[in-house]
């Protein structure tokens, strides 16, 4: 992978003078540097169309072509990965994470259908066997996450965050199992391909990904997620929560669906835990 923008900013000491105008002009807007023509970049750093041809191979470009092709690939981040954004005032920076969650939760929870969440809970209690893939990110925290939810009531569980033994996984699965496939993106393809090898031998399904995408047009149960992601990229991306809030949903509807059982289950649990480690009642299981 070739990334041209860090190309410029590592040798802008290197440049000439002609060359460091083109570079500051192309660095200045990116995006927009790629769709220029010889003659307009030219104009706009101020040096001859020959120059921009020079310098398109000084960076190792064959021709203007390539480097229009390898500005418009290294602009398809997005401006906030481009420009930094000023950060706003630590006081302010806190309450905005905090609204950032709120909102986002507040949103995703309106696209949660209730009939769609108790069809999957009522599949995974049924299940053979049910396996979590999540690769990547938070994708494979929460998988982990899933894992550690349902395994309290007693049901057969397990999560995988590898790319290769998700396929082996998958292989081996039929109709009565289900896969949950957690991804933020839905366009993940190790994950896309495990579910299509575990779809072809007759397992179902169930994502927590955003809708219209690879992953949700093969899942049997979605539970869509959405993301809205701010210009500034330091701040934790909220979509974390988004999966958490869905993951929250599905194993407490499972819990509901035998309630009896899983009480006891939990009941268990709790004895277990306090007689190693001593504490109160209000203590969270496993922590």
């Amino acid at each position: 992978m070739f990334d041209i923008v860090y190309e410029l900013r590592q040798r802008l000491h290197e440049f000439s003078p002609v060359e460091a105008r083109i570079a500051h002009t192309i660095l200045a807007d990116v995006d927009a540097a790629a769709q220029y023509g010889v003659t307009e970049l030219a104009d706009r750093a101020d040096v001859s169309a020959a120059a921009i041809s020079r310098f398109a191979k000084t960076l190792g470009c064959e021709h203007v072509r390539e480097l229009r092709a390898r500005l418009a690939s290294a602009g398809a981040v997005g401006k906030r990965f481009l420009e930094q954004q000023n950060a706003p005032p630590v006081s302010a920076l806190y309450a905005q994470i905090c609204d950032d969650i709120e909102a986002s939760l507040r949103h995703n929870l309106a696209n949660l259908k209730e009939s769609v969440v108790q069809d999957l809970a009522d599949a995974l209690c049924q299940a053979r066997r049910i396996h979590v893939f999540g690769i990547g990110g938070c994708s494979t925290v929460f998988s982990q996450e899933m894992q550690n939810r349902l395994m309290r009531f007693g049901l057969p569980i397990s999560a995988c965050s590898d790319a290769v033994t998700m396929k082996m996984i998958a292989a081996t699965l039929g109709p009565k199992d289900v896969v949950l496939a957690l991804s933020v993106s839905g366009i993940t393809p190790e994950i896309v391909s495990a579910i299509d090898i575990a779809r072809t031998y007759g397992a179902r399904v169930g994502a927590i990904t955003r809708a219209d995408t690879l992953l949700s047009e093969r899942s049997d149960w979605l539970l869509p997620i959405s993301i809205e992601e701010t210009d500034f990229v330091f701040k934790p991306s909220a979509s974390r929560y988004a999966m958490m809030l869905a993951i929250d949903v599905l194993a407490t509807t499972v819990a509901l669906n035998n309630a009896s059982d899983n009480h006891e289950h939990l009941r268990r649990i709790k004895l277990a835990l306090d007689r190693y480690r001593g504490g109160d009642s209000r203590l969270p299981l496993g922590d």
